[in-house]
């Protein structure tokens, strides 16, 4: 026991002997099946202020995160430690593979090697991997009973936030859904099944007469926000901007969100489990979004609805007449991009358009959505002159910033050189109806007895009839 003891110290003594700037630590080769393995990771002399996710581990489940610190001071030195320890609890009994991975630590990367893990039968309640007891408390003069676990206060909430309480029928407005823990917390916290939650929750939240823009959040990456001047991590497990179809309310109520909270042990030892797995549930806020119908305006319900630009581009400034050109009529901003159509063609002769072709790309980021979309029209000029585009097409939206409805009109001029192919364009035009049966039609007249005796049949045949009705009714009297 003695010389065990003298292990035990040397090895405390190796560790703050050789503390390095980052170190990761892997748990041991072989546990039992109801022991846990470790990722410990260990900042010396400075604080852990970011952190993205642990590995995943075939044949294992993650089961929470804990932080610790130290302090020590040696012949006056002072020397300090943050540590996050990551768990994972084996699934079957086999052997795994933890290949080689890194882990982000304040904005830097420190990778480890990784190992091979044995997991075997369940171990007795002597082995060091899952032991609720210090196996040295009996030689320091401990109790070796269960430990006291005790609830550490935390500096933690759970929010549904938007960015906008008033807006007009088809703007957007983002909606946002987070867990946030401050940099002070100390309570340990692991998420508790955040895919079961949030598709629950989404249900309660989602608006039914609006378009959805999901921002498609697949890993619940920590990030450091500012919030009245404290700092916070912030996990965000969704977020999407929602464009309403028409005016009236949007209620997004108060929802639940349950966290695993660790409760500690109050007398933590080296070998003990120091720490009992519990729940607490957060409440967001409820919120209500007023949705402004737009002011008057003949095309109040067609235009898109946004803060918007014209971006156009033409291959050729000169032509000449009959050739095509290709014209670009782009509309980039915020706004529902989806939503926007294509720009009106306003009457003119002499310019010839074909159905455009349609690209766009839709962007969401920053709490909003953007992009651009592009119309290619493909344009042919019969007659020479100068042409400014902004006569043929113009695009009307609504501008929810000033609430005023704008014009997209091109600056593009086209200078046409040549003769004239008007009458060119005509006859190569296929003029459709009866114009397709001349060369198929006799050109002969038709004969005009033939008309006299058929409409003097028509004639015999309803004097007939009248006369026949009345025997009828003469007959009925």
């Amino acid at each position: 026991m003695l010389r065990l003891a003298f292990v035990y110290l040397s090895f405390l003594l190796v560790s703050f002997g050789h503390a390095q700037d980052v170190k990761i630590d892997l748990g041991p080769d072989q546990i039992g099946l109801n022991e846990t393995f470790t990722i410990k990771v260990t900042l010396s002399n400075d604080k852990i202020k970011s952190y993205d996710q642990f590995p995943e581990i075939a044949g294992f489940q993650k089961q929470g995160i804990s932080q610790s610190s130290s302090m020590n001071i040696i012949n006056g030195q002072m020397s300090s430690s943050n540590s996050i320890i990551q768990y994972y609890k084996p699934t079957r009994k086999g052997q795994f593979t933890l290949g080689s991975f890194s882990v982000q630590i304040n904005g830097e990367a420190f990778t480890s090697p990784g190992k091979s893990i044995t997991v075997g039968d369940a171990a007795n309640n002597q082995s060091f991997g899952g032991n609720p007891t210090d196996p040295f408390a009996e030689f320091f003069g401990r109790s070796a009973e269960e430990p006291e676990y005790v609830e550490m206060d935390d500096d933690a909430f759970f929010a549904v936030s938007v960015d906008k309480k008033e807006i007009f029928a088809g703007e957007g407005f983002n909606l946002n859904i987070a867990f946030y823990m401050s940099e002070q917390n100390r309570a340990p916290f692991e998420f508790y099944e955040p895919g079961r939650q949030l598709d629950a929750i989404l249900k309660k939240l989602k608006p039914n007469n609006a378009w959805e823009e999901n921002f498609n959040i697949t890993n619940i990456q920590p990030e450091i926000v500012d919030i009245n001047g404290k700092r916070w991590m912030r996990h965000k497990v969704y977020e999407a901007s929602f464009f309403p179809f028409s005016e009236g309310t949007i209620e997004i109520p108060q929802v639940p969100w349950e966290m695993i909270k660790y409760k500690v042990a109050k007398n933590p030892t080296f070998f003990g489990a120091n720490r009992q797995e519990d729940f607490k549930t957060f409440y967001s806020t409820g919120h209500t979004i007023t949705v402004k119908p737009l002011p008057p305006h003949p095309l109040k319900n067609e235009v898109s609805v946004g803060v918007f630009q014209l971006r156009e581009n033409i291959t050729n400034l000169e032509v000449e007449t009959g050739k095509g050109f290709e014209y670009n009529f782009g509309v980039s901003g915020i706004g529902n991009i989806n939503s926007v159509s294509p720009p009106k063609r306003l009457p003119g002769a002499n310019l010839n358009t074909f159905d455009p072709n349609v690209r766009q790309q839709v962007n969401q980021g920053y709490g909003r959505v953007s992009g651009i979309k592009e119309f290619n029209y493909y344009i042919t000029i019969n007659e020479a002159g100068e042409y400014e585009l902004d006569d043929h097409f113009q695009w009307i939206y609504f501008d929810p910033v000033r609430a005023v409805y704008d014009t997209l009109m091109p600056q593009a001029k086209i200078l046409v050189t040549g003769e004239s192919k008007v009458n060119q364009a005509i006859s190569g035009q296929r003029l459709g109806g009866i114009y397709d049966r001349i060369d198929s039609e006799s050109n002969q007249f038709s004969n005009e007895q033939y008309k006299y005796y058929f409409t003097t049949v028509i004639n015999l045949l309803l004097l007939g009839a009248v006369a026949l009705l009345a025997v009828l009714i003469i007959k009925k009297k």
